[in-house]
């Protein structure tokens, strides 16, 4: 049994080295893909000018998207603000755990839908908005609803949609670059001015091998981020509420209910606590398709929170 300072403690280890692995992934293919469109122009390969452009624009479009994120998923989701006197459990449970999370509560929100969810989003603790369902605050008691309330505001206290954010920006990057070099390629042909060099040659087989696979392969370390701030945010949650049954009842609860959120999309479903989609695949297609999930197992959570118990 490990208590749960050491599970935090595990996971943000385990964070950490999946994140410096993504950046150092995400620096090789920028380095690659940048030498192959110079080898692929005719200049000389070494320079980093195709990087740039890359930047501005995946850094504007995720600039937006930073600073207006919550104002879209809750547009996106039909979500209205919360009010005191009808969702009173709602309100006096997030007051009381923000006190004791030492952020500032955020602002509400509800999803008149009713299948039990919910989420956090917002770039810092002074700008954050928590939203649960209809379905989460008819179905769960106040315990329970703790357990999730917690959830939420450690992945707020973590910087998670921040951190989330800055992934989303390295993701696209790479993305961009290779999209660019697979069609640069097909439309162009290579300046006739100078012989390709083997290194040249070199540069442009990797970059069509890091153009098609390389954003997958990102993509994939993204969603393995996710995975492992949910198993940190659930640790986080038992260090505020200190009853680690409220949030394992709820997430039992959350999945075994079969009413999939109607508003949920393949766009937003990362941010609920569980996977809002209730297909299930078995067998091989359930070990491929559990790599690019937004979230880790509901089992395997509630494992690893009976550890703590």
């Amino acid at each position: 049994m490990i208590n749960i300072y050491e599970a935090i403690d595990a996971n943000k280890r385990k964070s950490v080295i999946v994140i410096v692995a993504f950046i150092l992934f995400v620096t090789l293919a920028v380095y690659i893909l940048s030498q192959a469109f110079s080898a692929q122009v005719g200049y000389q390969t070494g320079g980093l000018g195709f990087v740039g452009m890359a930047l501005i624009i995946s850094g504007l479009m995720s600039l937006g998207s930073y600073y207006f994120s919550d104002k879209i998923v809750l547009t996106i989701s039909g979500a209205r603000p919360a009010n005191r006197k009808k969702d009173f459990n709602f309100y006096t449970v997030v007051e009381n755990l923000s006190m004791a999370a030492g952020i500032p509560k955020p602002k509400l929100y509800v999803i008149d839908d009713t299948a039990p969810n919910a989420f956090a989003t917002g770039r810092d603790p002074d700008h954050a908005v928590i939203c649960a369902t209809r379905g989460l605050l008819d179905k769960l008691g106040r315990t329970e609803l703790e357990g999730v309330v917690a959830h939420e505001l450690s992945h707020i206290r973590h910087y998670d949609i921040r951190l989330a954010g800055i992934v989303a920006v390295l993701v696209g990057l790479i993305a961009l670059l290779g999209d660019w070099f697979l069609r640069f390629s097909w439309r162009s042909k290579r300046s006739s001015d100078r012989r390709t060099s083997q290194l040249d040659a070199l540069f442009l087989l990797l970059g069509f091998l890091f153009a098609i696979l390389a954003p997958i392969i990102a993509k994939l370390i993204q969603l393995a981020i996710s995975r492992r701030r949910e198993f940190m945010a659930d640790a986080g949650a038992i260090s505020i509420t200190r009853q680690p049954q409220g949030l394992i009842s709820a997430l039992a609860k959350i999945s075994k209910d079969k009413e999939p959120l109607e508003v949920a999309n393949k766009a937003t479903a990362h941010f609920y606590i569980v996977n809002p989609f209730k297909g299930k695949a078995h067998g091989a297609l359930n070990k491929f398709s559990s790599l690019f999930n937004t979230h880790p197992p509901v089992a395997e959570r509630i494992k690893t929170l009976k550890e703590m118990a």
